[in-house]
């Protein structure tokens, strides 16, 4: 269901106020009133009536970001040092008449300053982000359904299974179709889809022939704002190679979950958890993960400061020589999982991030978050957020991964142009001395992001 685009509001360190990163949930009919118009230049393009009664109409937008990120001791000095500026261009539009929708959102991207070889995340050259069709009908009384087939981003809950991957150069756009009943306290949605593969030349993506994601997510909202609620979900996941620190092979993933979410507009909180079953490579697997947030605005305070504790227990296998597989596998999570830049992913893992944030002038934003990671399980090995495998378990019985420290900044300049850098250090525990390099990881990074 279209959320309204002015209800989103405030500073973020990603992105600009009331837009979102899927863009088409946001919902601009509000402009139609001449009574509701700021004044501000963008709206000529968010609402463009192509009829008398204004039920046929278009929106348009574009997002242009570039972003430098450096490393010094990759994988802590295991890997050479890296740099590059990322850069994309991803204008949309999307056409409504009626119950019936188009939406079209091209992207065209680059990389420059990268030594070593580039990588789909990097660029994709000209391609289709997303691109679907959608048609609403009312079938009872504050209920509709909605469905939409085509190419399109997909972020559920928090995140923390299946989300659009906005920090890299490359979104993760899906393929397929999805249904959502919704009432006035309640949705239902159900989807199957399949990721695109992202490719380095012009218009040369594809659908993935390797993975198929499949589910039913629900929300139950509990007041009118819909601030506050709890989702209960099954979402399943066949990879026809799947790598894991025991080994590779296919592996069928059954996930059911739920969340718990509120904000107050001083205290705040997302809990989630799951438990997953399947089998990898014709074995059985068992899995789970707890994990979630809470937080308090001082609003009244001097800064405004934001305190924010982040913590997760998400399992490990606990014997390699077993062919029962006891990792998490987390799907498609977002890619800013534990902070803007990490050499750790949400597989095998007790991670705990406590953060501040602090605003000392209008449209400014300054953090400091510090993060201790260990392993759940001694027995298995450490992985990136795309899954890959960055250090086996096998040559170490230590627990303690390490400590991370990031100072972030952001300014909302314009309405338009956020900018924001970041700086922070891995420091490596007894787990990384003990299997290989182990040198302290140095990230800094710089972002301006101009979207309307």
């Amino acid at each position: 269901m279209p959320v309204a685009a002015e209800a989103q509001v405030g500073t973020d360190i990603g992105r600009a106020p009331t837009l979102t990163i899927e863009r088409y949930p946001e919902n601009w009919t509000h402009l139609a009133d001449p009574a509701k118009q700021t004044g501000r230049w963008t709206e000529q393009f968010k609402f463009i009536p192509l009829s008398a009664d204004g039920s046929t109409y278009l929106t348009t937008g574009l997002e242009f970001r570039s972003r430098y990120e450096g490393y010094a001791n990759v994988n802590w000095g295991a890997a050479p040092d890296d740099g590059y500026a990322w850069h994309r261009f991803m204008p949309y539009v999307d056409f409504h008449a009626g119950k019936l929708r188009l939406f079209a959102q091209p992207m065209l991207s680059g990389i420059s300053g990268v030594r070593r070889a580039k990588r789909p995340v990097d660029t994709t050259g000209a391609d289709m982000l997303q691109a679907f069709v959608e048609v609403e009908a009312d079938i009872a009384a504050h209920t509709s359904l909605r469905m939409s087939a085509g190419r399109k981003l997909i972020s559920l809950g928090a995140g923390r299974f299946v989300d659009t991957r906005y920090g890299p150069n490359i979104p993760q756009a899906f393929d397929g179709f999805d249904m959502s009943l919704t009432g006035k306290a309640w949705q239902v949605t159900a989807l199957y889809f399949r990721p695109v593969d992202n490719r380095l030349d012009d218009f040369d993506d594809r659908t993935s022939t390797q993975k198929a994601l499949w589910g039913v997510y629900a929300t139950r909202w509990l007041g009118e704002d819909r601030t506050n609620g709890f989702d209960i979900f099954y979402l399943g996941l066949r990879d026809r190679n799947a790598v894991y620190d025991q080994g590779a092979g296919k592996e069928l993933v059954h996930t059911f979950g739920t969340r718990i979410f509120g904000d107050t507009g001083a205290s705040y909180w997302n809990l989630e958890a799951a438990v997953q079953h399947g089998t990898f490579a014709n074995h059985r697997r068992a899995a789970w993960g707890i994990g979630g947030e809470i937080g308090h605005r001082f609003q009244q305070a001097p800064l405004q400061p934001d305190l924010r504790l982040t913590a997760d227990v998400i399992s490990g296998d606990d014997n390699p020589d077993d062919p029962e597989l006891g990792t998490l596998n987390p799907l498609f999570p977002r890619g800013k999982y534990f902070a803007s830049q990490s050499p750790i992913g949400p597989r095998n893992l007790i991670h705990i991030r406590p953060s501040v944030t602090i605003r000392p002038h209008e449209g400014v934003e300054l953090s400091l978050s510090g993060s201790a990671y260990w392993r759940q399980s001694t027995d298995d090995g450490i992985y990136a957020i795309s899954g890959a495998l960055v250090r086996s378990g096998r040559d170490s019985d230590a627990r303690f991964i390490g400590t991370q420290a990031e100072v972030a900044a952001a300014w909302q300049a314009t309405p338009e142009l956020n900018l924001s850098a970041s700086v922070g250090v891995f420091d490596p525990g007894t787990f990384i001395r003990e299997t290989g390099p182990a040198q302290v990881i140095k990230l800094v990074s710089f972002m301006a992001n101009y979207r309307f």
